[in-house]
């Protein structure tokens, strides 16, 4: 017999940490290979984690409720083929390159360190792995940062590859030496603000892990890219008619439920490869343009937000599209999806139309350069031009599309060029497309 160590796996490329919410197995219970033995929870996904092979659980290491750095051991498994697994119980995530952590540095004495030893010359844009790794220190040290106003992105600290640790922090603390502070509300135009006490009568409770992390993104991604908005209003009346009169048969013949989405994403997709910086990234000073489109689509949960990845979009057939679209959000809702199904999302679409919402300015998901947002398809009266030359008022089914985007690499003009492609797209819809 052998045991082989179970490791918190990487959900995510720019994902350092994970809250072990939930264990699914005891000290002594026997363990299929592939059969979910832990739950964990992230910004990006709350997912069941399987055993890599069968055998018995023999030590538990992490607590339900604690978060730990990704490679972390949490239990071990007891089986006589755990020599030859080695110890990760995770397979690589696909499609994307992670490089690996730089090795933690042992000093033989740590004390509170003085600002210079610790402010980094931060000339980066943050989408390092040793930015997103600082960035990522543990709850307790987040919390004194934003009780401080320090932003952790300008620290350099003694963990690894630079994470900012408690003793690091409140030595910067303690030195008095000043840093560029964060947006969250802490510190505006040198003010510290004070933190809301809570009055008589009013209830408290903690964010869970995957809000407390969607707010410290959506922060960041506000503070990385220079967010503008455009919006279009689209003509849905030919789509419409479209998939009332193949919304039967398609159904019958894929058992797949016919939505506007799918219509959607195969505008999106064409869209994409005409312009294709919408689909890239930034990394410092340079552009990189992404040769696979991996379509994200956000979804709502009870429990927060998850944007699931549609792979290679561009190559599938409308019924693909929906295949995939109605198999993620139904896995997302159920925890089933895997690590590498939630990253390497290179375009965001989000639908809050489905609420009842007209219109809306989403938060580009770092590290995209844009997101879309669909409100609501309703019908609408509109002026159109009659077959005689004068104006008629007609019954049109139509939705508004917004387009948020960096103004650091793409301009309005190419934005709306973009959203203007996607309008055509739908709007003169093959009715061969299905």
């Amino acid at each position: 017999m052998a045991r082989i160590d179970i490791i918190m796996p990487q959900m995510g490329e720019s994902i350092a940490e994970g809250t072990l919410s939930k264990w699914l197995k005891k000290v002594g219970d026997e363990v299929k290979r592939d059969e979910p033995i832990f739950e964990i929870s992230t910004d990006k996904v709350d997912a069941e984690i399987p055993a890599a092979a069968a055998g018995v659980l023999a030590e538990i290491l992490v607590k339900e409720g604690e978060t730990v750095a990704v490679q972390t051991v949490v239990a071990r498994l007891e089986t006589e083929k755990g020599a030859a697994l080695g110890k990760s119980d995770a397979p690589a995530p696909t499609g994307t390159v992670t490089p690996p952590p730089t090795p933690a540095k042992q000093p033989e004495k740590v004390t509170s360190a003085p600002a210079a030893a610790i402010a980094a010359s931060h000339t980066g844009n943050g989408n390092s792995f040793e930015d997103r790794v600082r960035t990522k220190s543990s709850p307790l040290v987040r919390k004194i940062a934003a009780e401080h106003g320090v932003n952790i992105a300008s620290l350099h600290g003694s963990g690894v590859a630079g994470r900012v640790t408690k003793r690091d922090i409140l030595g910067f603390i303690e030195s008095g030496a000043s840093t560029t502070t964060i947006g969250t509300g802490a510190r505006t135009g040198g003010h510290i603000l004070p933190l809301p006490e809570p009055w008589a009568g009013d209830v408290v409770e903690p964010m869970s892990k995957m809000r407390a992390l969607i707010s410290e993104h959506m922060v960041a991604s506000r503070h990385t890219s220079a967010h503008v908005t455009s919006f279009f209003e689209i003509d849905f009346t030919r789509v419409a008619r479209i998939r009332a009169k193949n919304r039967a048969e398609f159904e019958a013949a894929t058992g797949q439920k016919l939505t506007y989405m799918p219509f959607i994403i195969k505008a999106v997709t064409q869209g994409l490869q005409a312009f294709p910086i919408m689909n890239s990234s930034v990394a410092g000073t340079n552009v990189i343009y992404r040769k696979q489109i991996n379509i994200g689509i956000a979804v709502a949960l009870e429990w927060g937000l998850i944007v699931p990845i549609i792979r290679n979009a561009n190559d599938l057939s409308l019924s693909g599209i929906t295949r995939a679209l109605n198999d993620l959000a139904a896995r997302a809702r159920a925890k089933k999806l895997s690590p590498e199904e939630v990253q390497g999302g290179t375009f965001t679409i989000t639908n809050p139309g489905v609420f009842g919402s007209l219109m809306g300015t989403p938060i580009i998901n770092q590290p995209q350069v844009a997101i879309m947002g669909v409100g609501a398809i309703e019908k609408r009266t509109k002026v159109l031009p009659g077959a005689d030359g004068e104006d008629t008022i007609a019954i049109r089914t139509c939705a508004y599309f917004s387009i948020s985007f960096d103004h650091r690499v793409i301009d309005g003009a190419v934005a709306d060029q973009f959203l203007a492609f996607v309008k055509k797209t739908i709007e003169t819809f093959p009715e061969t497309g299905l």
